[in-house]
């Protein structure tokens, strides 16, 4: 599912030319206006839209776009249908026929059945299709829930169990697994269970507050008033206060219900979505949508109330175009209309006429209305919905920032949510494939151990994590220097600098960035994570891969696989799998592509203010040191050539000396290049190659100058053989000097014995003599 921007060319606005808004639904929307159907209901198990008619019931499978197949059907007989939904295998169809009946169709073999309670003390409210282990079916009844179990072969049901409670009514998502059942005179009271794959989770009794109203009178909650969602892999129910105006946030636990907090709300009717993990509530009397990202439980807004538009693509068809245009006339007026269902987590049915839409996001229009730039970033950076381009966009910040030569505090930070983001990635990554290979190593060794080996292990693992703190330490204290001398030259460098961007101490960002919340690949909340929070089973699933790697110095966060609560969506209600998304689909953005779509591109642009462009260069150096990330080797070489082109010599020194440049071959013959109009940075791209032990490139670089000699010494000390003799033979040639070339000769014919054999050996040979 992915929004197109407001500013694309191949898109109309049907809300008005250049409409303002941050959410949309795309025209055209999926069309189910059957002549003869008794309405349209949503299974949000299987996504399906149904809609029963007289003796059958048409199904349309809702994907992520609303352009869909013909829709199927099957025969349900003829009746009153209340409610119907297809089993989780599809196997079966449960159509309530009445307060007191629902009636149950086995699709393969045609067969019917009923199940019924007891009509002068109990009816039932709905049913739900469940995979738990314990049962199938979960009966919804006014004097409590029954579960259960199918029996194939007798095509019944068998009661599994019963919990009686008084139910005045019920709420339910299948996102969630979670049912919440309503009590008391003012049905405030809730009773809460989760059926999931995991078994059944029961949370404790708890009542949600309301504002008093006048003394006699008492408002009471309806069905329409709560909301469960899910929201970074955790679920929330919020309850809406019309007295109060105002949205009750409720997180649940796994032996608590906590309030979070409260969001007031400007309309006596308000409905709630979630578009890739984006709170969206509808005021719907006013019209207007409000965002919320609550990402770290924060509540408050992330937009301003603005109207949900009216989207549609352009056609190469102008009749088609025109009937377009005719039903957004007719159909505008009608937004928000009372006939609206909102369907969680991103979908609007109108019922009346017929119509499903899905809700977008508009990205682009929302990082547009922010000047907080490192907050837009690290928004975009939560989102899943269009990787690519959310990438595009997030890459197209910093370079429009860059060409405005904002200060260089705000750089600093927008670059860290970008660096901080891939590196994140990467642990993660590592992490899960690490857990697969000591999964596989385990079953491999685990039947070897006797005490000898163990004894032995006990060692070995003593011996490895002595060295390995000793060994972290000299890393620690090598990265904290490279950072001390990244910030020391940055300072300089952003005081040099034509623009007007100002330069902010960078040593307590980090107190201002929090490091402890970890993401997975889905987008779900991996760290901070109360140890009895109840999670989706994507972020159950990563977590329990990240804590198998207890000592990994990657991670360092509170494990929740033994306290934690899936809700056992199914990968296909939330995002792909965290394997796939991290090669194919994650908007992290890694400095390769820094390099190639920010500071490459914006060389020539910036040439007039070179020390900005390396400010900023360096604080990217300096967050990518901090998280552990190799940069690419052409950012050192931009690096250079930037200082060479100014004639900085002496802050090129300094930077090769520091080791802000990381010492490589790349930077080494960038220094060597450049190096000819400077013989200081000459002699340090040649002190660099001997440090790196490059002694073939070393010796080659000699040759190349006429050092052939020195060459020759070189080479013999550090054994190099890989340099061919005829280079300096050829060398000792050109430089006309006959003794010269009689030591090269005799040096390969001592020290080579096959080189007597060779063509170079003779035609050498014959030259000396022609020399003397």
């Amino acid at each position: 599912m992915s929004g197109k921007a407001s500013s694309d060319q191949s898109q109309v606005a049907l809300n008005g030319s250049g409409a303002l808004s941050h959410v949309y639904i795309q025209h055209p929307p999926l069309r189910c206006n059957v002549p003869g159907i008794q309405g349209l209901y949503y299974d949000d198990g299987n996504k399906l839209l149904l809609a029963p008619s007289s003796d059958q019931v048409l199904s349309w499978k809702v994907g992520t776009s609303t352009q869909l197949d013909p829709p199927s059907s099957d025969f349900v007989g003829e009746g009153p249908v209340l409610s119907i939904r297809y089993s989780l295998d599809g196997k079966l169809i449960g159509i309530q026929r009445s307060n007191h009946e629902i009636q149950f169709k086995n699709r393969e073999t045609g067969g019917t059945f009923s199940q019924r309670c007891k009509p002068d003390s109990e009816s039932i409210l709905g049913f739900i299709w469940t995979d738990c282990p314990s049962c199938d079916v979960i009966l919804i009844k006014t004097s409590g829930i029954d579960l259960l179990s199918y029996e194939p072969d007798l095509n019944t049901f068998r009661l599994a169990e019963t919990k009686r409670l008084s139910v005045s009514w019920y709420v339910y998502t299948h996102e969630s697994r979670m049912v919440l059942l309503a009590s008391g005179m003012q049905c405030t009271i809730f009773s809460g269970f989760q059926f999931s794959s995991a078994g059944i989770v029961r949370l404790p009794k708890f009542e949600m507050a309301m504002v008093k109203a006048e003394a006699n009178h008492k408002p009471v909650l309806t069905a329409e008033d709560i909301h469960i969602v899910t929201i970074y892999g955790r679920i929330y129910c919020l309850q809406c206060d019309r007295v109060g105006m105002r949205l009750n946030v409720y997180r649940f636990y796994r032996d608590a219900v906590v309030q979070q907090g409260t969001i007031p709300i400007y309309s006596t009717r308000v409905a709630v979505s979630v578009i890739d993990n984006v709170l969206l509530v509808h005021q719907v009397d006013a019209k207007v949508v409000i965002l919320y990202d609550i990402f770290l439980d924060c509540l408050s807004p992330i937009s301003a109330p603005l109207p949900l538009l009216l989207r549609g693509t352009s056609v190469n068809n102008r009749q088609a175009l025109q009937v377009e245009d005719n039903l957004t006339s007719a159909y505008n007026a009608m937004i928000y209309g009372d006939n609206w269902i909102f369907l969680v987590p991103d979908l609007i049915c109108d019922s009346d006429n017929g119509l499903l839409w899905r809700i977008f996001l508009d990205l682009e229009a929302i990082a547009a209305s922010s000047s907080d730039v490192p907050s837009v970033l690290e928004f975009l950076q939560r989102r899943r919905s269009d990787p690519s381009k959310i990438k595009m966009l997030c890459l197209t910040i910093i370079r429009a920032i860059m060409l405005e030569r904002r200060p260089i505090s705000i750089i600093t930070k927008a670059i860290d949510v970008l660096v901080i983001s891939y590196a994140h990635l990467v642990k993660m990554d590592n992490v899960i494939h690490g857990a697969d290979r000591n999964s596989k190593r385990n079953q491999n060794s685990g039947s070897q151990s006797t005490t000898t080996s163990i004894v032995a292990s006990a060692e070995f693992s003593g011996e490895t994590m002595n060295r390995g703190k000793s060994i972290t330490g000299v890393e620690n204290e090598s990265q904290r220097s490279t950072i001390r001398n990244l910030e020391d030259a940055n300072v300089n460098y952003a005081e040099k600098s034509n623009s007007k961007a100002s330069f902010n101490s960078l040593s307590d960002l980090d107190g201002d960035r929090n490091h402890d919340v970890m993401r997975s690949n889905s987008g779900e909340l991996v760290g901070n994570s109360s140890s009895t929070d109840l999670l989706s089973s994507d972020a159950m699933k990563d977590i329990n891969r990240s804590t198998s790697l207890q000592d990994s110095s990657y991670l360092k966060q509170p494990s929740v696989q033994s306290e934690g609560l899936a809700c056992s969506s199914s990968r296909s209600d939330a995002c792909v799998s965290n394997q796939q998304e991290t090669q194919f689909t994650n908007v992290a953005i890694s400095p390769d592509e820094m390099y190639d779509s920010i500071f490459a591109s914006v060389e020539e642009e910036l040439g007039g203010d070179p020390a900005y462009l390396i400010a900023v260069i360096i604080e990217f150096l300096r967050c990518s040191t901090k998280e552990k990330l190799r940069v690419h080797p052409n950012i050192y070489k931009l690096i250079i050539q930037i200082l060479v082109r100014t004639s900085s010599y002496s802050e090129l020194a300094l930077f090769v000396t520091n080791k802000i440049l990381e010492p490589s071959k790349e930077v080494a013959l960038q220094l060597l290049e450049q190096g000819h109009q400077n013989s200081q940075i000459r002699k340090l791209g040649m002190d660099m190659l001997r440090h790196l032990s490059l002694h073939h490139d070393f010796v080659t670089v000699l040759l190349q100058d006429g050092y052939y000699l020195e060459a020759l010494r070189y080479a013999r000390k550090q054994k190099v053989i890989t340099v061919h003799p005829s280079l300096f033979l050829e060398a000792a040639v050109a430089a006309n000097n006959s003794q010269h070339l009689a030591a090269v000769l005799r040096f390969f014919s001592d020290f080579t014995p096959s080189f007597k054999i060779t063509s170079d050996y003779n035609r050498y040979h014959m030259i000396l003599s022609e020399m003397s």
